[in-house]
């Protein structure tokens, strides 16, 4: 980033104007716009398929990118993939897709799934294990890009390897950007990689700027279906959080259109998530936190929007279906020929009516402190979304209430910004997003010491 060569860029030396907005520093991935490059060879051409790794096989980004790769094999294969715990998936996974390297969590579970690949012959493939093990599956010599399924800050160090060794990446996993943008950006603009998003949202952004011209792209609309609370006030729930917790608790991990884990669908409910795309949707178009909008529409047909120079506004639109946009990073610049009967195309007539309305920030302070968490730039975003990450495990283990999850975001973001690092390396990353964990807890015991 501007300035931040050769040294640790702490905040504390520089103006206070200047310090409190860093937004510009790191650059984007698709500075507000993306030429799309001439096809020299299609999918499916004389045998042409692309390869892939895959990271997080037998998690639900994995699980769905193979159906992909299953249902178009004369289009993709997989030359390696990686997994955690589960040897009974991933070995069935193995035998379908028949990739050259395989790695699983540890070292302990290895004669577990050559055992289960006993019968496979010349076609077993090579075994690794671990972080090593990962990162030798996302830079596979084979694989022109990598799709990264795995969660958390464990899917950082094998795409940053993947990334110097060249290969696009389909980008699944939000630590990458949200925590290590400002440390991963710079790389994907030195190496001349694409990065091509997965989520549904970013994916319709991206859909969106294909072929805008340089100083196109106006302003950013998210679109946010409004999760389980869209339809209470904000009164209601503080009388539920008092009166009927347990309540609030069911309704918080239900959402109303997508079905998710809880994690993510509680994220939805605190609109947390849409904070977190907000940051995102900065790292990847490079658009000012100020042209980035957030409007409520419940029944996510369109999954966001981009305005142009002349105000002509260009929206993406489908059933929700997390399969499309992972397809899209697949197959791009390229689309693919989908089967209606296991892709229901969009019926407007069916479709009913779209409605939109501005997210009331009182009921979701979550997208005040995203905007404040971007600004601030460099480890803030990182903290933001590991202390959200930690919080909400402790809800969902009922150790916390619901309301609880914003002001413990909150004091872990005060309580980081005299340690803020503007130019990170990725162990500042790392770091950061344990420290930020562990404030948490610590938030939390001392609050309940004090409340027993």
């Amino acid at each position: 980033g501007a300035g931040g060569a050769g040294r640790r860029g702490r905040a504390a030396p520089r103006a206070a104007a200047e310090s409190a907005n860093q937004e510009s520093r790191y650059g984007a991935c698709w500075p507000e716009r993306c030429v799309v490059p001439e096809v020299e060879k299609r999918l499916g051409e004389d045998g042409y398929k692309k390869t892939i790794s895959l990271l997080g096989s037998t998690g639900s980004i994995g699980t769905q990118t193979l159906d992909i790769v299953a249902e178009h094999p004369d289009k993709f294969e997989v030359s390696a993939l990686s997994a955690g715990r589960n040897v009974s998936l991933l070995a069935e996974q193995t035998k379908a897709f028949k990739p050259r390297l395989v790695s699983v969590g540890s070292e302990a579970l290895v004669p577990e799934l050559k055992a289960a690949l006993g019968d496979m012959g010349e076609d077993a493939p090579e075994i690794v294990w671990g972080d090593e093990g990962a990162v030798e599956v996302a830079r596979h010599s084979e694989a022109s890009a990598v799709v990264t399924g795995i969660v958390g800050c464990a899917g950082l160090q094998p795409t940053v390897e993947a990334i110097k060794a060249g290969k696009d990446i389909c980008l699944a996993n939000k630590e990458t950007l949200i925590a290590g943008g400002p440390h991963i950006v710079p790389l994907i603009e030195k190496h001349g990689v694409k990065i091509l998003p997965a989520d549904s949202e970013h994916s319709a952004l991206f859909q969106c700027i294909q072929g805008l011209p340089e100083g196109g792209l106006r302003r950013i609309i998210l679109t946010a279906s409004g999760g389980a609370f869209r339809d209470f006030g904000l009164e209601e729930m503080k009388f539920m959080a008092q009166n009927d917790p347990a309540a609030l608790h069911a309704k918080a991990t239900t959402h109303p259109n997508w079905d998710m884990g809880a994690k993510i669908t509680c994220d939805s409910a605190t609109l947390m998530n849409k904070s977190l795309e907000v940051i995102e949707a900065h790292y990847l178009y490079g658009t000012s936190y100020d042209n980035i909008d957030v409007v409520i529409h419940p029944q996510s047909i369109i999954h966001s929007m981009v305005e142009t120079a002349d105000s002509s506004v260009l929206a993406q639109l489908g059933w929700p279906d997390m399969r499309l946009p992972i397809l899209y990073t697949l197959s791009w610049p390229e689309r693919v020929m989908t089967s209606e009967e296991t892709w229901p195309r969009l019926d407007f007539l069916k479709m009913g009516d779209l409605t939109f309305k501005a997210p009331d920030t009182e009921k979701y302070p979550s997208l005040t402190m995203g905007y404040a968490a971007g600004r601030a730039g460099g480890t803030m975003t990182g903290v933001y979304s590991a202390a959200n990450e930690a919080a909400v495990a402790l809800f969902l283990d009922k150790k916390i209430g619901y309301f609880d999850i914003f002001s413990c975001v909150e004091k872990a973001c005060d309580a980081h910004r005299n340690d803020l690092i503007l130019d990170p390396s990725l162990d500042d990353i790392v770091e950061t997003d344990q420290w930020a964990r562990r404030h948490v807890e610590s938030i939390v015991t001392s609050d309940m010491a004090i409340s027993a």
